[in-house]
């Protein structure tokens, strides 16, 4: 598995192999993805936490849906890539509150997996409030903590001092669901499939 090459590789090679991809985050910023990996690996804090921004509250949206619902397995499997890359078992999925279906198929995938290559990670799954402004991912981390749905001030960022006042590394589903492929077939046949800048 990919999970299984990752941890053979160990964390500094499976950010090099991100950033010779060139993955960037597929939520709207573009941001290159092993910037945040290498961000919060080089924190001195060790607890940390994986948190996927399955939001998607865009009007006409429906791209992180569609892999939810036909590729749940795609997208736990690059959390827990990145999970064990930056040293933490806490997993989050804020997913969107209207999003019934996709949040029982991510139930079912978790159940299935839960025992074999999920068995060393905590997953929980926060349900949205129907905020738009949680598409963004410091509003996210205060609807996580309770609070209303607001951006906060940056710096600091996420990846510094992100849920809890710890850092995160958050990625929405695209982007995070593209990792295993990149894991498993290396970082250069990822960036040969198109443009990247």
């Amino acid at each position: 598995s990919a999970l299984a090459k990752a941890r053979e590789l160990g964390a500094e090679a499976v950010i090099e192999q991100l950033k010779e991809a060139g993955l960037q985050g597929r939520g709207g910023a573009g941001f290159p993805a092993h910037f945040k990996w290498s961000a919060v690996n080089t924190q001195e804090e060790t607890e940390r936490y994986v948190i996927c921004n399955a939001d998607e509250a865009e009007p006409g949206t429906f791209k992180d849906r569609e892999t939810i619902l036909r590729q749940p397995h795609r997208m736990l499997e690059g959390l827990a890539i990145a999970a064990a890359t930056i040293g933490t078992k806490s997993i989050y999925i804020y997913i969107r509150g209207e999003y019934t279906n996709e949040y029982r198929a991510l139930q079912a995938a978790i159940a299935e997996v839960k025992d074999a290559q999920l068995s060393d990670f905590e997953i929980e799954i926060v349900k949205g409030h129907g905020a738009y402004i949680c598409g963004e991912e410091t509003a996210m981390l205060e609807s996580m903590e309770g609070r209303r749905g607001m951006p906060r001030l940056k710096p600091p960022y996420p990846t510094e001092s992100g849920f809890r006042g710890k850092p995160s590394l958050i990625h929405n589903v695209e982007t995070i669901a593209c990792v295993p492929s990149i894991i498993h077939n290396g970082g250069e046949w990822f960036k040969s499939l198109g443009k990247t800048e």
